[in-house]
């Protein structure tokens, strides 16, 4: 066998050898077994959450389980494809064992990453919250701009969304909006775009056709279960009511049911106006302010927490995590990883993932961010 070959087919065996540690593939096995019999007791619904937490349990298990079997699987089809047809002298059966490797060596790096959403909040649920920076209706369209951006890339991986807040702009955009994404590791994933994000363009709303340049902040926060207990003093929290949608949000609800809390020891506020009844949203709105108290506390004890924290406090020049420039040039940018494309619209259309694996893959070596130069 080659010697490219050779390298490809041990980097494959040394990252299923890491998966299979991560995973603890004898306790995830015992694992899965116990879930498997508790999904057959009949009064297992009676309890829906609970019963919904328990599935989407074993789903994730079996799929970690079972990826791990499939590339061992065709690994080994692979290299006896590649036997065969060298013994055969057949270089055409050769190459296309060659490259089912390298699908394959694609497919274990996937799966490292989604192994190191291991965090104590990976696998919730998440909200993710989008304001608008100064700047007017520019940075208002922005903010809808990326609203759309997070929506795509929820939907196009089966992630369910659900909007519960949106404070539309004066003449275009929105001022603010929170959406719900639901799904396995959506917060492990998500909480990646924390930060703010910059955007370079010929403003359409410029009669001139200058180029702006405009700013929008990102804040994400995981969806906690009834696992995680935050206790919080009714004395402690302000609550308002008011007409739903704002200026007229055009995914909620209408009517005076809106609620408003704020924290007052934290200044964290939180809306929810997606409800029809003010009870739901209050309800809802309870629960957005636990799992933001539930971020914080868990960012603490973040290595990284002063720095993710300091990229949130101002929507403007030098907080920025991405620049995404649109004209005289097409270049979307991170600025903690380097990462880069000029496919602006496929990121605008959701395409987000070498983004988000950069950020992941960074965070969990501990490779310290280079000083990486801004696009103009």
């Amino acid at each position: 066998m080659r010697a490219e070959i050779e390298r490809l087919v041990e980097e494959i065996k040394q990252s299923v050898g890491l998966l299979r540690r991560h995973l603890d593939v004898e306790k995830s096995t015992a694992r899965l077994a116990e879930l498997n019999k508790l999904a057959e007791d009949p009064n297992l619904w009676n309890d829906p959450q609970k019963a919904q937490k328990l599935m989407q349990e074993r789903t994730s298990l079996e799929d970690s389980l079972g990826g791990i079997g499939k590339v061992e699987q065709e690994l080994e089809d692979d290299i006896g494809m590649i036997e065969l047809g060298e013994a055969e002298g057949d270089e055409g059966v050769v190459k296309e064992a060659e490259a089912a490797l390298k699908n394959l060596k694609k497919e274990v790096a996937r799966r490292e990453l989604e192994a190191l959403l291991s965090g104590e909040a990976d696998r919730f649920d998440s909200y993710l919250e989008v304001h608008a920076g100064a700047g007017g209706t520019e940075s208002q369209d922005w903010a809808q701009m990326l609203l759309r951006m997070y929506t795509r890339w929820a939907e196009t991986h089966g992630f369910k969304v659900e909007f519960l807040e949106e404070s539309e702009g004066e003449e275009a955009g929105i001022k603010s909006a929170t959406i719900q994404v639901s799904g396995h590791n959506a917060y492990g994933w998500l909480k990646t775009e924390a930060g703010v994000h910059r955007l370079v363009r010929i403003s359409p709303f410029d009669s001139n056709a200058r180029r702006h340049t405009s700013f929008s902040s990102v804040q994400v926060f995981p969806v906690i279960d009834d696992s995680i207990k935050i206790d919080i003093k009714e004395s402690d929290v302000r609550v308002d009511t008011m007409r739903s949608g704002g200026a007229g949000g055009q995914h909620v609800n209408k009517t005076e049911s809106a609620v408003r809390l704020t924290h007052i020891p934290t200044g964290v506020a939180v809306v929810c106006q997606a409800g029809r009844s003010q009870h739901k949203n209050r309800a809802q709105a309870w629960d957005m302010l636990r799992a933001r108290l539930y971020e914080i506390e868990l960012k603490k004890r973040e290595e990284k927490a002063a720095a993710d924290q300091a990229a949130k406090t101002d929507i403007g020049w030098g907080h920025q995590i991405r620049s995404y420039v649109l004209q005289p040039y097409q270049m979307v940018k991170d600025l903690r990883t380097g990462v880069q494309t000029s496919d602006t619209s496929g990121v605008l259309n959701g395409e987000l993932d070498d983004f988000m694996a950069a950020t992941l893959a960074q965070r969990a070596f501990g490779t310290p961010g280079a000083d990486i130069e801004d696009v103009d």
